[in-house]
């Protein structure tokens, strides 16, 4: 896909995410709105992945640290064909696999649990160590929330990817600016990011996430530096494309009543134009 269709896609996927929570009755939206340019560049661009064998031990790996936004990744999948479109319809319903946390033992393209923050960067850095160990030319991708970039976890991992020149891993931090319950400057600073990543031995690029040209150019092979692992700050904005949950708090982990659903799929509509 070129940008534009990146763009068209990702368009799309927020106007299902957001039918899917709508109709489920709850999810964390802002979020999801947040990290779909991110997530369709990745999968409609970049990984080196197979909807019908999920499993390929070739295959790039990709972790969604954020694990509270699902709901995007499953729309992504669908698009993808991992899994049928239909399914998204059972977001949350009894017995369905789309949980409010990714699951890899029900979800094919799924490739470890998360939802307790922290935990998908550890993971990543250890796919990545095992790539390295067994020659392997698949890359990992991890996916973190800035909140998430508060638990001392990560920052154990980042201390170990450098130290293990982990040039075929690649962090993207989606840097929204808000946690739950509050803004990141409010709670536990932690930006400006780039510094203290680079301070660890990291290359790092700062982009606008929302930016599909500039999201394919730092995801680019081109800009990986041999013996130094990537991370990619992309500045977003929760909520994005629906003007009454941008940058606002209150989305987090919310659902909006029918008229604000109507207003949101119409405004997500016009952007697609």
């Amino acid at each position: 896909m070129d940008t534009q269709d990146l763009r068209r896609m990702a368009n799309q996927i927020r106007r299902r995410d957001l039918q899917a929570v709508f109709e489920a009755g709850a999810g964390h939206i802002g979020g999801e709105m947040s990290v779909s340019d991110i997530l369709t560049a990745l999968y409609f661009r970049v990984l080196n992945v197979d909807p019908t064998n999920p499993l390929d031990p070739n295959r790039d790996r990709f972790v969604l640290s954020k694990g509270h936004t699902a709901c995007a990744l499953y729309v992504t999948l669908a698009e993808k064909g991992f899994i049928p479109k239909e399914e998204v319809a059972t977001f949350l319903k009894p017995h369905s696999r789309l949980n409010g946390h990714p699951n890899r033992t029900k979800v094919p393209g799924v490739e470890t649990n998360t939802g307790p923050l922290g935990h998908g960067l550890p993971v990543g850095v250890g796919m990545a160590i095992a790539a390295k160990l067994s020659g392997a030319s698949w890359r990992t991708y991890v996916v973190t929330g800035d909140g998430e970039m508060q638990e001392g976890s990560n920052w154990e991992a980042i201390a170990s990817a450098a130290q293990y020149k982990l040039d075929n891993l690649t962090l993207i931090i989606d840097h929204n600016r808000l946690q739950q319950g509050a803004r990141l400057a409010e709670t536990n600073n932690l930006a400006p990011f780039a510094p203290k990543l680079e301070a660890f031995g990291w290359v790092v690029e700062e982009i606008d996430g929302h930016d599909m040209d500039q999201i394919v150019a730092a995801l680019s092979p081109d800009k990986v530096e041999p013996h130094k692992p990537k991370a990619i700050v992309a500045h977003t904005n929760k909520g994005q494309g629906i003007s009454f949950m941008s940058d606002n708090v209150a989305w987090h982990h919310k659902v909006p009543n029918a008229e604000q659903y109507k207003q949101a799929m119409a405004e997500l509509e016009e952007a697609a134009q």
